[in-house]
């Protein structure tokens, strides 16, 4: 009965001893997520943790300088494209046959209605003759009647015609460019055979919105650059603006207007890209602001200004936002080197009523 004894109180010491660490745990698990429920409430309130160290109050929000100042600005049109010659002339002969000579090549100048290129002309050149001798025979004849007379003066007109489509002359002074044709080719009325440019100019035709196109005249300066001339001013000028405009692919309504250059530098070729601005407005001045410098207050704007003794003085402005953290002072008085100040808590302020715009 003894050792039974021992046994039964040994195993209730050991049951004891679980329910207590048993009730050790609940306790500690309990502590546990009432301190958690803690640091949580803590954070929310504080914005920090407990173990963080609290950054020391400042006795107010800090401020800001910045100067009102005066830009002038113009209203321009921005274009580009891609000039091409003044003048272009397509030489095509209007009739078949042998090339019996060709008179320029490629970079030669040429002169408004110089020979450039035969054919073979020996058959135009024996009809005129022959229609020649027979009304000249019939003139000295007297027996053939005026109507017939009339009729062979009007053969006669046909074949110098046919004689003179044998030959190929330029149309202005110009460079030749292109040569298609060849000595003793055989050439088919209609094909290419030459091209000239006039080069004395250049023109381009460039795409101006339906909105900014109303503010354009005919000889409006245009200011151009371009990578084949850096550094070197091109002026153009508006030649000519279209009665009827056209829609793009992207549903926007344009007018292809035309730009032309008088005096093009020699590096500037047919071909080439360009850029420019067309200035159609006065010169104008504005004052700006930073945005962050401006209060509002139930639709009410206004700017702190730095006196000569160190004060601020409130000023009621009417500003016009601009983009890029800019506003234009329409109204108010303020002029130009002002300085402003403003709370930094402003700016902050300013930036976020931006990114609601």
């Amino acid at each position: 009965m003894d050792n039974e004894a021992l046994v039964r109180r040994d195993r209730e010491k050991k049951l004891k001893r679980k329910k207590i660490r048993r009730t050790i745990l609940i306790i500690l698990g309990i502590f546990i997520l009432l301190a958690g429920i803690w640091v949580y409430n803590y954070r929310i309130s504080k914005g920090s943790f407990p173990w963080q160290k609290e950054e020391s109050s400042s006795s107010g929000p800090s401020t800001s300088q910045t100067t009102i100042r005066e830009e002038t600005y113009m209203t321009s049109i921005d274009v580009s494209g891609s000039v091409e010659a003044f003048d272009t002339q397509k030489v095509q002969m209007r009739s078949d046959g042998s090339v019996v000579g060709v008179y320029v090549k490629e970079g030669d100048r040429v002169k408004k209605g110089q020979l450039l290129a035969t054919l073979d002309d020996s058959d135009e050149q024996y009809e005129v003759a022959n229609i020649e001798k027979q009304l000249e025979t019939a003139k000295l004849g007297g027996t053939t009647s005026a109507r017939d007379i009339e009729l062979m003066e009007m053969r006669l007109d046909s074949a110098k015609k046919r004689l003179e489509n044998m030959k190929a002359y330029a149309d202005f002074d110009g460079v030749v460019v292109k040569v298609d044709i060849r000595q003793d080719d055989y050439y088919k009325a209609g094909n290419a055979a030459i091209t000239i440019i006039d080069d004395s100019k250049l023109k381009a035709t460039v795409e101006v919105d339906e909105i900014d196109v109303q503010m354009l005249e005919l000889g409006t300066k245009v200011d151009i650059t371009s990578d084949s001339t850096p550094g070197v001013p091109i002026e153009g000028r508006v030649s000519y603006i279209p009665m009827i405009g056209r829609y793009t692919n992207q549903g926007i309504g344009v007018m292809d207007v035309e730009i032309i250059i008088d005096n093009p530098p020699a590096s500037l070729k047919p071909g080439f890209s360009f850029g420019g601005t067309i200035a159609v407005g006065s010169e104008q001045k504005m004052l700006l602001v930073s945005q962050a410098a401006v209060s509002t207050s139930r639709g009410v704007s206004s700017v702190n200004k730095l006196l000569e003794d160190g004060t601020t003085q409130k000023v009621t402005v009417v500003v016009k936002y601009l983009g890029e953290n800019l506003y234009q002072i329409l109204s108010g008085d303020v002029k130009d080197g002002d300085v402003v100040v403003y709370s930094n808590s402003s700016e902050w302020s300013a930036v976020m009523n931006m990114s609601r715009r």
